[in-house]
């Protein structure tokens, strides 16, 4: 985009964890579609889509979705995976941080025990994030069940 004049910093991971998944584009059609399958065969990235998936299993451990605090990352370095993985208090006043490294091929073990391991530390987290989606639900316009179903 060329307007590198006006960065004013860069953040590690260290720093801030970005959402989970966060930068990759996920294209879906039908199983049976030879033809788009092949074409989108083209367009995968064997990484992205193993970090992909890891940092999707981590949040599906969580039960989490995009409303709620949960960050990870992973990347593959010198053919290790490394994820990172953050659940939070909506509020910020508790932040729990995991790491894990293993084989690519393992990746979606690695983000499912991660976790699994954080929600076992925290259930009173998850558990506020299941109650606050009941909530939203209850309260959440008509129309807002098929705006999310865009997403």
């Amino acid at each position: 985009m060329e307007m590198t004049e006006f960065l004013t910093s860069v953040l590690d991971m260290e720093e801030m964890l970005p959402a989970v998944s966060q930068g990759a584009i996920g294209i879906q059609c039908r199983d049976d579609d030879t033809t788009s399958l092949k074409y989108l065969a083209g367009l995968n990235d064997p990484l992205t889509k193993t970090c992909v998936d890891c940092e999707r299993a981590f949040l599906a451990a969580l039960d989490g979705n995009c409303r709620t605090p949960i960050a990870g990352q992973a990347v593959v370095e010198d053919g290790v995976l490394k994820f990172s993985g953050l659940l939070a208090r909506e509020d910020g006043t508790e932040v729990l941080r995991i790491s894990r490294e293993g084989k690519p091929e393992d990746a979606v073990k690695i983000g499912t025990e991660a976790g699994a391991e954080l929600k076992e530390q925290a259930p009173h987290l998850v558990e506020a994030f299941q109650l606050s989606g009941e909530e939203q639900m209850l309260v959440a316009p008509v129309n807002a069940k098929s705006k999310d179903a865009a997403q």
